[in-house]
């Protein structure tokens, strides 16, 4: 018996060596997904080429990054006549940029892997599944549908490939996902929150979301399973909700931000929120009304069952929390040099205003 060993250990050897030979190509490939998913597919033994603004380099063989703006039709035109065997796209697109596209993308790979979001599914009280009504096919407000929502957005590019005619697109649609570089609770980024509780300061949240169910989902979770559809036959014209089948409410996030962070918070009604989140803009009550006011809770089988894995092989949500906020600068460092910027500066300016209207009320 010990001596089948060396034999199993030389055809697995060999296996890998097939499977390195997968070229793939992650448009937009180092930020907060992108950069969780790179270790898995070359983990897995692939090839990987990764395009992005930011400069990166790399001693690994099987890793090469080029600093290029994808979006960039004569560059995508040259980068895609390498006859990549996947392409995995990361980049934000209108819906007339991704029409000039598609077909770009479709014709020069054996697989298309675009990112949508689950801000597609329309608001139900039965767990999401991926035939879910999309918001785009059911919503009755007008003007909502007169826009180029996020939600509304990925879905009408979600539709040009499924009327392409083609069928080597697989369309992923990830949860709110966090990790070390991005955390988000309701419609708050973590300029709003993080960092408001690494100083100190009170985070204001919307009662209108606090006891819907919401899925969050770990960036290392998120990228485990992408990286199993790459490449993977079963996924080809195939859509996916990329997600934990844990939830919670928006309450008890808040709460565990409490206890992993020392966060304080208190509630506002929406009219209130909606003026400091972005000052009642359409695209803050589309994001806030259209999602986080819906309870969001995924049926995860599907992609469970074409990557193999199990819930059990899923992170919890809070041990994530945990070990990513474990990791961060234990003052506002991090805030003021990695991801801040004007609009969540003055995000942070009218809470301590609206802050300081409620503690003078109270006086």
């Amino acid at each position: 018996m010990p001596a089948a060993y060396p034999m199993l250990k030389m055809m697995e050897s060999e296996d890998v060596c097939a499977r390195m030979k997968n070229r793939v190509l992650v448009l937009g490939g180092t930020g907060a997904l992108g950069s969780y998913l790179v270790p898995e597919l070359l983990r897995l033994g692939h090839r990987v080429d990764v395009v992005s603004l930011d400069r990166v380099s790399s001693n690994n063989p099987d890793l090469s990054f080029e600093t290029a703006d994808a979006k960039n039709l004569d560059f995508l035109r040259r980068v895609l006549s390498k006859d990549y065997d996947a392409v995995v796209d990361f980049m934000g697109y209108s819906t007339a940029e991704f029409a000039q596209r598609c077909a770009l993308f479709l014709h020069n790979t054996r697989q298309y892997v675009f990112l949508s979001s689950y801000r597609v599914y329309a608001g139900v009280d039965a767990p999401i599944r991926e035939d879910t009504p999309r918001l785009l096919d059911v919503s009755t407000d007008a003007e909502f549908l007169a826009s180029d929502d996020y939600a509304l957005e990925k879905a009408r590019q979600e539709d040009l490939l499924q009327a392409s005619g083609q069928t080597n697109w697989t369309i992923l649609r990830p949860a709110i996902t966090f990790s070390s570089r991005k955390f988000q609770l309701t419609t708050m980024e973590a300029n709003s929150f993080v960092c408001r509780a690494l100083d100190g300061k009170t985070v204001v949240l919307p009662e209108i979301a606090m006891e819907k169910q919401a899925t969050l989902n770990w960036s290392g979770d998120t990228g485990k399973m992408m990286a199993r559809l790459v490449l993977n036959p079963a996924a080809l014209g195939q859509c996916y909700t990329v997600s934990t089948a844990e939830h919670h409410t928006w309450r008890e996030f808040a709460e565990y931000y409490r206890e992993l962070l020392g966060m304080k918070y208190i509630t506002a009604d929406t009219e209130s929120f909606l003026e400091i989140f972005d000052q009642g803009s359409l695209f803050g009550r589309w994001r806030l009304m259209y999602d986080r006011a819906f309870h969001r809770v995924v049926d995860n089988r599907k992609i469970l069952r074409d990557t193999g894995l199990r819930q059990e092989d899923l992170m919890p949500v809070k041990d994530a929390l945990r070990m990513e906020l474990s990791g961060l600068p234990k003052d506002d460092r991090w805030c003021r040099t990695d991801i801040a910027n004007l609009r969540y500066d003055a995000i942070n300016a009218r809470m301590d205003a609206y802050l300081s209207k409620i503690e003078q009320e109270h006086q």
